[in-house]
């Protein structure tokens, strides 16, 4: 079961479900979020059975992006999680994005995990797209986990980008 605007917004004053929210941007039955900072990749990487080797990240500064056609790249959002262990959370894009020929990569976010949430986003179309620090580009749903979670004590707990 996904919770609703009236259990979203309780937990976000009073459990601190998501921090740095507008409150204006949960919907019926998750919230927007919005992007904070984009990275660019800058080197090679691997992921084996027992090792993973993360690739080299640029920061792209500034109030506005320009994402390149054909290009990926990883972003970060404004909104940071706190997630009890009896909530899994699932993020979607917004359409405004796959209307303009831009994909988001997004993962599952587990029970104890709290940061920043780090999405993939790609420009699959054939030109440019501006987007300006700030921008809702995804929304994330709750759902109750039935019995009990083991709490995530993974590489990127905190909001790591790498």
């Amino acid at each position: 079961m996904y919770l609703g605007y009236e259990e979203l917004l309780r937990r976000i004053r009073e459990k601190k479900l998501l921090e740095g929210v507008d409150e204006s941007n949960v919907q019926g039955a998750g919230v927007d979020l919005r992007i904070d900072r984009l990275y660019d990749i800058t080197s090679p990487a691997s992921l084996a059975k027992t090792d993973r080797n993360l690739p080299q990240l640029r920061e792209i500064k500034g109030e506005r992006y320009v994402l390149k056609p054909g290009k990926y790249y990883l972003c970060t959002t404004l909104e940071r999680v706190n997630m009890p262990k009896d909530l899994v959370a699932f993020m979607f894009q917004r359409s405004t994005l796959f209307r303009c020929g831009v994909s988001l990569r997004t993962a599952v976010i587990d029970p104890g995990y709290r940061g920043a949430l780090t999405i993939g986003i790609k420009n699959e179309g054939s030109f440019e797209f501006t987007l300006e620090r700030g921008a809702r580009i995804a929304q994330v749903v709750f759902a109750r986990v039935e019995g009990n979670a083991i709490a995530y004590e993974g590489r990127y707990q905190g909001g790591k980008v790498k």
